[in-house]
């Protein structure tokens, strides 16, 4: 399992975000407080405060870890 603080500011990134988590095929959360959404939904994440840090929650299979780590890398809080 895979829990990360990440940064989501702007449009941009949220899309970028989106494109990126959606290449891969597992579950990715993204979560706030006590809100959790799915990391692959453009909408669901706007709905999220995202002027604080959020945690990125994700379980990929072994072989998908590490290149999964680096796509993320540039949004890492």
């Amino acid at each position: 399992m895979i829990q990360k603080d990440i940064q989501l500011t702007t449009v941009e990134r949220v899309k970028d975000f989106v494109n990126i988590v959606s290449e891969f095929d597992f579950e990715v959360d993204v979560i706030s407080g006590r809100y959790h959404v799915n990391g692959k939904s453009i909408m669901g994440i706007f709905s999220l405060d995202l002027t604080r840090n959020l945690t990125l929650e994700a379980d990929p299979p072994a072989d998908q870890e590490e290149p999964f780590l680096r796509a993320v890398e540039p949004f890492l809080a």
